[in-house]
């Protein structure tokens, strides 16, 4: 990335990234267009779930975030052996963390459901769905984790032809277990989630037998997963903004589901619809953000900053055209694109508000999850997250009260004042503000170059050894293992 012409590389390094990230969609869209076969309320409960999985998906991406960093830093190094002790404690956290969620979750399944604003039948798909989810935790963690330790060692192929056998066995069972096909009793959302568990537990058992497997730049051995103080608490250190950044943008995501559930079934599940063909877009947008990185931090890194900035601009072009034609493409053919999933009329009509509000402002998402990247490959990772909470805290969520409803209680006093009360309506255009402001901020705050002061953040660890010799004896690490001798 330091050399040549920019976009064939950025392509050649984000195609990979790219197909996965869509074929991680499939799981959900999956989900979304067997259930519309089922009914209204079970659309919409897996609607009302799908933030709330994704606040376990980018808890996921946040707690492995380091894993990219640290792995690629002594792969860089040439200390190989330190890389795959990186990767045994990369699964130690990834099952530490997955059981606490998954325990959590479990315990108090009822009480979430209920703060998000589900009732009825749609509370009852919802927990039938959420309950099995839970025991897939572990699994979900256990991929991410596996996906991370080959990206820090390069290799950005494997875990994509992982997620096509894995989100392919999920779209082949998804009916038979949602519609009841054959002797497999139908059951409905519960059949979605077990489908999900299936195809998660596969492509986790697959990775970690990978891993255990070497010759993918990383190999976990068993020894490693004894835990290591110093290790955990790099990876800790170094993953917990990108971690935070994931719960911020989890947590608005229930908000905002919160905000649509008043509004009815068919808001819900329109919202649930419109943010699976969104997550296309993210998919998109977060691979080239990847690449973004990579190529930021390679230049700066060579002390060329200006094609460093290139490299980010080339990348938000690309991401915001491809973006805009697919928004068109929502905008020109609403009916078809909702009438995949659901064939409720009002579910439809609905949606087509939705995506002529929301869809023609893809691009501008796109753009700003493009500049993140190149923030946090120069090392501003808390740059990255602080445009996460402004694009959802200060620009969405409150424009959204603003203008959804009548009456907004001030928190902590008893003032209340008046809304424009426009609906659900307000909910969607709250989705188009804020990224056009988001969008806006990112670009001014690229183009001072003050990103380019710093090419390691504050929290980035620098390389060194773990333990002495007899330390690393103790753990039943042979000495002779270590790639420089120096290290021991």
């Amino acid at each position: 990335m330091t050399s040549g012409a920019i976009a064939p590389k950025m392509f050649s390094l984000a195609w990979p990234l790219v197909l996965g990230n869509l074929l991680q969609t499939v799981y959900n869209l999956a989900d979304m267009f067997w259930v519309g076969r089922v009914s209204s309320d079970a659309v919409a409960a897996v609607s009302l779930m799908f933030p709330l999985t994704w606040l376990f998906v980018s808890t996921a991406m946040g707690v492995t975030a380091s894993t990219i960093a640290l792995v690629s830093q002594y792969v860089g190094a040439d200390d190989d052996r330190q890389a795959d002790r990186v990767v045994g404690q990369t699964i130690l956290i990834a099952l530490a963390v997955s059981a606490g969620l998954a325990t959590i979750g479990w315990t108090f399944r009822r009480q979430i459901l209920t703060l998000i604003g589900a009732e009825g039948a749609v509370f009852t798909q919802s927990l039938a769905y959420i309950e099995v989810i839970f025991f897939a935790l572990p699994l979900t963690f256990l991929f991410f984790a596996f996906r991370a330790s080959l990206l820090g060692a390069g290799d950005t192929k494997t875990a994509m032809w992982l997620v096509v056998i894995s989100a392919g066995l999920n779209v082949v069972i998804d009916p038979i277990f949602i519609l009841g096909w054959g002797p497999v009793p139908a059951m409905g959302t519960r059949g979605a989630a077990w489908a999900t568990f299936l195809s998660r537990a596969l492509a986790a058992a697959a990775g970690v037998g990978l891993l255990l497997q070497g010759g993918f730049g990383v190999r976990l051995r068993v020894r490693d997963l004894v835990p290591n103080p110093a290790l955990l608490k790099k990876l800790v250190s170094v993953g917990y903004p990108a971690t935070i950044d994931g719960w911020a943008r989890s947590f608005a995501a229930v908000t905002m589901a919160a905000f649509v559930t008043p509004f009815g079934t068919a808001a819900i599940a329109a919202y649930g619809i419109g943010l699976r063909l969104m997550s296309v877009s993210w998919s998109v947008a977060g691979a080239v953000g990847q690449a973004a990185a990579t190529g930021v931090g390679q230049n700066l890194g060579a002390e060329t900053p200006d094609r460093a900035a290139r490299v980010v601009w080339v990348g938000t072009a690309g991401t915001m055209g491809l973006l805009f034609a697919a928004g068109g493409l929502c905008v020109l053919l609403p009916e078809l694109m909702m009438g995949i999933f659901v064939d409720d009329p009002a579910v439809i009509a609905e949606g087509r508000t939705f995506l002529y509000v929301v869809a023609p402002f893809w691009a501008l998402f796109g753009g700003t999850m493009v500049i993140q990247g190149g923030f946090r490959g120069a090392g501003q990772t808390k740059v990255a997250m602080g445009l996460s909470f402004l694009a959802r805290w200060v620009f969405r969520i409150p424009v959204a009260i603003a203008l959804a409803f009548s009456t907004i209680a001030i928190p902590g006093t008893a003032v209340a004042v008046e809304g424009l009360d426009i609906g659900v309506l307000g909910v969607w255009l709250a989705f188009s503000i804020g990224a056009t402001l988001t969008f806006i901020v990112a670009v001014l705050w690229f183009r001072r170059g003050n990103w380019t002061d710093g090419v390691i953040d504050e929290s980035e660890p620098a390389v060194e050894p773990v333990g002495t010799g007899d330390e690393l004896e103790e753990m039943g690490v042979e000495a002779g293992t270590q790639p420089k001798e120096e290290d021991d």
